[in-house]
């Protein structure tokens, strides 16, 4: 089912307002963000009681500033800036790893909510997206596998089979970002086994605290595991049948939405991180001897 205003638009923004934007989002990123680094590369934002407040702190002045949740429409509870401007908003938003999460913006948060908004009913709405988006909870989300290639998802092997009211759900699945700490994951698995390949997946929600889920590692990525990329095994999960995003048979559909926008928001990021290592670089060259 998908959301009765999946598809409103807000005001679209003029170049002036965007680019009055990005100054807003510099001066905030040069006051508060900048500043903050070196305190969250000791303290974590999501799992150390300092790193958390200070977190919390600074996503109060977002939310003051009317800049929470860039991503979502003002319906939704977010910005309502649409596409664009948000993808020139990520270019300095990526210049600093804490920035994403002080607007409300981090991933895989942002993509979660996006197909929540758009594919998920008004029940899974009201109990996943709305304190997702307001920041009281952090989600994950599970498609990668470890024994196929990740190059073609169509070989992916966990199953969803309806059992009366409830989906089972059997997997194997790492690199699910964000899995340690997340309230509820986001499950990519074949549930129309007789369809076409592209028609047989689809997407559902599943509560961490289900029996059955189970974090099994976080897998580390050059050396990094606080981002917890996890490996995530999925022994006979039952949840309701209402769970599923959209339709049985449209996770393709559904990851398109998603993965395709957040690629361009990523690249932007990307940008911004290297011209900020530039900049340090060029910084630095004048100093030393």
């Amino acid at each position: 089912m998908t959301a009765p205003h999946a598809h409103a638009t807000d005001r679209k923004l003029t170049d002036a307002e965007v680019q009055a934007l990005r100054e807003r989002v510099k001066t905030f990123m040069e006051s508060d963000i900048y500043p903050n680094e070196d305190f969250f590369h000791h303290h974590s934002p999501r799992r150390s009681t300092e790193g958390v407040a200070r977190m919390k702190e600074l996503q109060a002045k977002t939310k003051a500033m009317g800049m929470w949740a860039p991503h979502l429409p003002s319906e939704a509870g977010g910005m309502g800036i649409g596409f664009m401007p948000y993808v020139y908003m990520n270019e300095i938003l990526g210049r600093s790893p804490i920035a994403p999460l002080a607007f409300g913006s981090q991933a895989p948060d942002s993509g979660n909510a996006e197909i929540l908004w758009q594919f998920g009913s008004k029940e899974l709405q009201d109990k996943y997206m709305k304190p997702l988006v307001n920041g009281d909870i952090y989600s994950c989300y599970s498609m990668t596998e470890p024994e196929v290639s990740g190059a073609d998802p169509t070989n992916l092997q966990t199953t969803a089979r309806r059992d009366g009211d409830e989906w089972v759900i059997n997997g194997h699945k790492w690199f699910t970002s964000q899995g340690e700490g997340a309230t509820f994951a986001i499950v990519m698995c074949a549930s129309e086994l007789d369809q076409p390949p592209h028609r047989r997946m689809s997407q559902i929600v599943v509560p961490a605290n289900t029996p059955g889920f189970e974090i099994v590692r976080p897998v580390p990525v050059m050396g990094e595991t606080e981002g917890s990329h996890a490996e995530v095994r999925y022994t006979d999960v039952r949840v309701p049948l209402t769970n599923i995003l959209g339709e049985a048979g449209g996770g393709f559909r559904i990851a398109q939405k998603r993965l395709g926008p957040g690629r361009i928001h990523h690249c932007m990021r990307w940008l911004g991180q290297m011209q900020r290592a530039f900049e340090l670089m060029i910084e630095y060259s004048l100093q030393r001897e």
